[in-house]
């Protein structure tokens, strides 16, 4: 049925102006509903092995997807990440409900602050508000799944316009909070949750290697998933469950892979269902 406005005869107007806002207003809310998060049922390759699509550049004192240095590029079908200018690769769009699986490798470039301190990155999980809101000027407001030798599995909580919060059940060693299944739940909104077998003594070194370490050796390939399940978030290194945090203040957003000082390449970014039949304990 045609509204009465655009049938030929009808004798009332309506104001350009009004036209206007209506147009805008049905755009707005197209917009709005274009952002909804996404939650996968089927993979999807966030990396299609061939270029950046489906991300976007934001750099530490450049505008977005300015890159002049080429931090961010695609080299032999894999991700090179040079760590030269601290900033995030981002996903486009938002996600919720997903099973993120990561492959990657360090490489040998190291650059200052971090010139020689341990080879660092991170994937920050529901990136949510402005880009650079956080890390002066680099990353967002998030949950960092930490990759950083010796505390690759780590929780960090980014604060940006707010703090995230995350409950873990932790114990404490030396001051510090390590996952450990059973313990008494705790909840924070700054700082960190180590996975459980970072080594107390770890020292921001390059090449460190602790003796419960589960990721590889640089230069060798390792598997990192997030299973981002509700307010649920768990951290998986080459097959071990090495964090597990629970009701999270952030179950939704976009997905940030880090530039901090450090070489590492990227050869696969996969998103598939969650299997809750299949989460641990």
């Amino acid at each position: 049925m045609k509204h009465p406005i655009s049938q030929p005869g009808f004798v009332g107007t309506i104001h350009p102006y009004l036209a206007g806002l209506l147009f805008l207003s049905a755009a707005f809310s197209g917009s709005i509903l274009a952002a909804e998060p996404v939650a996968p049922s089927r993979p999807i390759k966030l990396f299609n092995g061939k270029d950046l699509s489906g991300f976007y550049v934001h750099l530490r004192g450049y505008k977005n997807n300015e890159d002049p240095k080429k931090v961010f590029s695609v080299v032999d079908g894999v991700i090179r990440v040079s760590g030269e200018v601290f900033g995030g690769l981002i996903t486009e769009k938002e996600y919720r409900d997903y099973h993120l699986i990561v492959e990657f490798k360090w490489g040998q470039q190291t650059y200052p602050p971090r010139k020689n301190r341990a080879r660092d990155s991170g994937i920050l999980l529901h990136c949510v508000g402005p880009d650079g809101a956080a890390g002066g000027g680099a990353w967002m407001e998030s949950i960092e799944c930490q990759i950083i030798e010796g505390g690759t599995g780590d929780f960090i909580l980014v604060a940006g316009r707010n703090r995230p919060s995350l409950t873990v059940e932790a114990e404490r060693r030396g001051g510090q909070l390590y996952w450990k299944k059973g313990a008494t739940p705790i909840t924070r909104d700054r700082g960190r949750f180590n996975w459980f077998g970072r080594d107390p003594n770890w020292k921001d070194v390059l090449g460190f290697r602790g003796p419960r370490d589960v990721e590889k050796p640089a230069g060798q390939w390792n598997r990192v998933e997030c299973i981002c399940a509700g307010d649920e978030i768990i951290n998986i290194v080459n097959g071990t469950v090495v964090n597990h945090g629970k009701r999270s203040s952030h179950t939704h957003g976009k997905i940030l892979f880090q530039s901090e000082g450090a070489e590492l390449f990227f050869r696969r970014i996969e998103l598939r269902p969650v299997d809750r039949s299949r989460l641990p304990d």
